[in-house]
């Protein structure tokens, strides 16, 4: 597999990932419930969806930049 291919594969799985712990930050964070239902974990003070969201997008960004260069 090229450096393309795989690096679109990372970007639709990114975006997944996007999409999942988007879905369960905004639960967590506007409607004040889990949408898992049972107990959502936190770690200092914020959900744990929330970190998940946060690496899923710098994984997101990564990937589009190594897509949109030259080399």
């Amino acid at each position: 597999m090229d450096k393309q291919t795989s690096l679109k594969v990372i970007l639709v799985i990114s975006v997944a990932g996007l999409s999942f712990s988007g879905y369960l930050s905004y639960g967590e964070l506007v409607e004040k419930v889990c949408p898992l239902g049972g107990g959502c974990s936190s770690l200092f003070g914020f959900p744990t969806c929330v970190y998940g969201f946060v690496m899923y997008l710098a994984i997101f960004v990564v990937s589009l930049l190594g897509l949109r260069s030259k080399k």
